[in-house]
């Protein structure tokens, strides 16, 4: 089993939902770069669990414990090994499960695939709690980008049937980003998120569970970036990207909405801004053209399944004595994962750009 990512940014996360600790260990940081552990705790706030009604109740603090790379607030050079504790797990929720695999869920594959020695407490390595070492990992090189006027935020786009406004993908703010980048379930209307409420609460409330979009942008990559082919900055972005679980597509620009454009109109048309720098008058390419950087905002969208973990009954298999069966899942699950989803994309964002740029 391989958690590992990135060649010039090199990225390893460990451990397991109910195992003593998860962590990251990465590779590649440049030397003498200041770290604030404030702003990095921001970011595992927004991910943390239990802070409403969206979200599983199981309550961990997500506080990064750095055993090497930092000191006094510096990187080292060294690889940075940061690792957080499990507080609060109950495994015993999970102990039907090793036969009776969840619909939607990776326990059956993970069962054969590791000759039934997976461990299924909390879901294990396969959990969406190992993110949190991805959001420790993007905090930090979040903090990097910045510096290289490079600026991420992302917003919940859309859940279920309830829609947040998209970004003007030409002109992306960097206020807006800053914005979104700092709050727990960002959205850009506030009457959008009235509405994901209502949906996520009638999820809720049947034992159901709800899924969604989340909007992501990048300003400040500077043009020439990537290589086309297998090397382009949308194969980049999105490896990362499928490393959060639950992710099941992702687009960028104007993504499947190409299929019914002609050309002139999907066609983004060049011109010098007042300042002699060569742009394009609409964005539908999501700044990346022949896998390489045009100097437009990156624009992505991920599609987000429904938390497989819900409470009604459910048809299902038991491995033990192979005959069909009936499952009712215990335990406490997010009724829908985009709120804390929201950071943990951006984080992944931030680790490709780091590869690129760094």
């Amino acid at each position: 089993m391989s958690s590992s990512w990135g060649n010039k940014i090199k990225i390893s996360i460990f451990g397991g939902s109910h195992t003593e600790a998860i962590g990251v260990n990465i590779e590649g940081l440049p030397a003498g770069e200041k770290i604030d552990m404030d702003s990095v705790l921001v970011q595992m706030a927004r991910r943390a669990p239990g802070q409403d009604k969206t979200a599983t109740q199981r309550k961990e603090a997500d506080e990064p414990h750095v055993l090497s790379g930092l000191l006094d607030g510096v990187l080292t050079g060294a690889p940075l090994c940061a690792v957080i504790y499990n507080t609060n797990q109950r495994s015993k929720d999970y102990s039907n499960l090793k036969i009776r695999p969840r619909p939607g869920h990776s326990d059956y594959t993970a069962w054969l695939r590791y000759n039934q020695a997976n461990d299924i407490r909390g879901g294990g390595h396969f959990s969406g709690r190992l993110t949190a070492p991805l959001v420790f990992a993007g905090a930090v090189l979040r903090q990097i980008l910045e510096r290289k006027g490079i600026t991420i935020g992302a917003h919940a786009q859309a859940i279920g049937s309830a829609n947040d406004e998209k970004f003007d993908m030409v002109n992306v703010s960097n206020e807006l980003l800053n914005k979104l980048n700092k709050e727990y379930f960002s959205v850009i209307s506030d009457e959008a998120k009235s509405q994901m409420y209502e949906v996520v609460e009638s999820a809720r409330l049947q034992a159901d569970s709800v899924g969604g979009i989340i909007e992501c942008a990048v300003t400040g990559v500077p043009a020439g970036l990537g290589d086309p082919m297998f090397g382009g900055v949308e194969n980049l972005i999105s490896s990362a990207v499928y490393g959060v679980p639950a992710i099941k597509g992702i687009e960028f620009g104007a993504g499947f909405g190409v299929a019914t454009m002609l050309g002139s109109e999907n066609n983004d048309e060049f011109h010098y801004d007042e300042n002699g720098v060569v742009k394009t008058r609409t964005n539908n390419c999501g700044g990346i053209l022949g896998g390489i950087t045009n100097g437009m905002p990156i624009v992505f969208r991920c599609a987000v399944k429904p938390t497989p973990s819900i409470g009604k009954e459910q048809n299902t298999v038991n491995l033990e004595t192979g005959e069909n069966d009936k499952l009712i899942i215990n335990g406490r699950h997010d009724p829908c994962i985009i709120p804390r989803a929201i950071p943990v994309i951006e984080a992944a964002a931030a680790v490709a750009i780091a590869e690129l740029v760094l």
